[in-house]
């Protein structure tokens, strides 16, 4: 069977589920990701309420749609970071808090709700969640002036500190936490994402919501990603980026320039109008054996929305295709036989 082909609903926030579902349906899409903000999916509401998760399911059946994972991003992020007044308009006002939302307060309140997403995961049937887990170093990035010795191994068991327990209640209620390997967090790249496995001694709760658009512009090897985390890719993001080939501007760092800028050297992109190589990331995936969905989020400043959702829907069934059973010089054999 091929692999079902969702949407992020993260992007689509604005809209209510229910118009959302409406239109993913019409565009080709098999599912939704949920995001778990705007309407799309309420971690109290879903703890709380006895028949607030049987009612996402039968909103999004009414539609021919599933559900195999939801994503906490916004939440995720505050976790590990130096908490600050931007935080305050991504986070829920049960964990921003009352007054200033202390740094610490926040973090501690985001624990606790990424806690509380695992225990809603399970209760809507969904075996991972998606998200960000933030960082306490990322501000140091680039060495200068230069890092005291044992900073960035503090940064990394700040993170495993904090993770540990909220990985705990992913054991408890048999949910996986996929970090989307991102710009800002933890892990930005393989190096960094082996060593925030390492930071957690390996626990398998803890893998990766795949996402090659953060990676390629960055250099990274994108596809050799899959091959080195292959037992660890808990779910898919298939997103585009297109970077430029010859000298820009602005680089990697972006130039303090508003994405869809002429003089960025990379931007996001509508599926298959960017510069990843999709054919190699299916086929890597094929080898790893993952079978779970490909994830649509998307992105591109230039392009309508709606005509790129159903584009890039397309897109993606087009790209996918079934392991090989056999090789396929096998029948030449079979012949002789």
């Amino acid at each position: 069977m091929p692999r079902p082909v969702t949407l992020f609903t993260g992007q689509w926030a604005d809209l209510p589920l229910e118009t959302l579902a409406e239109k993913a349906a019409a565009w080709g899409y098999d599912g939704l990701e949920l995001a778990c903000w705007g309407d799309h999916f309420d971690v109290q509401r879903a703890l709380e309420e006895d028949d607030y998760c049987q009612g996402r399911h039968d909103l999004l059946a009414r539609h021919g749609l599933k559900v195999w994972a939801i994503s906490n991003h916004l939440v995720g992020q505050a976790v590990c970071d130096r908490v600050d007044q931007r935080h305050r308009a991504i986070l829920p006002e049960r964990v921003w808090g009352n007054g200033e939302g202390r740094a610490e307060g926040v973090r501690q309140r985001a624990a606790q709700e990424m806690k509380n997403t695992a225990r809603a995961a399970a209760r809507l049937g969904v075996g991972v969640v998606n998200g960000f887990t933030g960082s306490s170093i990322w501000h140091l990035l680039y060495s200068f002036p230069p890092v005291e010795p044992g900073a960035i191994d503090q940064g990394f068991q700040d993170f495993a500190d904090r993770w540990h327990p909220i990985l705990d209640v992913f054991d408890e209620v048999g949910v996986r936490f996929g970090l989307e390997v991102h710009p800002t967090e933890i892990a930005f790249d393989i190096s960094t994402a082996e060593r925030a496995v390492e930071a957690l001694g390996g626990r398998e709760a803890f893998g990766f919501n795949y996402d090659p658009s953060h990676l390629g512009y960055q250099g990274v090897d994108y596809v050799g990603f899959i091959a080195r985390f292959a037992e660890r890719i808990y779910h898919v993001h298939m997103k585009d980026v297109w970077w430029a080939e010859t000298p820009r501007r602005s680089g990697v760092f972006g130039g303090h320039l508003d994405f869809g800028h002429p003089d960025r050297a990379w931007d996001f992109r509508s599926l298959g109008r960017g510069s990843i190589d999709f054919e190699e990331i299916v086929r890597a995936l094929n080898r790893t054996g993952y079978e779970g969905p490909l994830s649509i989020e998307w992105e591109d400043s230039g392009m309508d929305r709606e005509h790129g959702a159903e584009e890039a829907c397309a897109f993606v069934r087009a790209i996918d295709f079934p392991a090989s059973t056999r090789a396929f010089d096998a029948a030449f054999a079979e012949e002789g036989d």
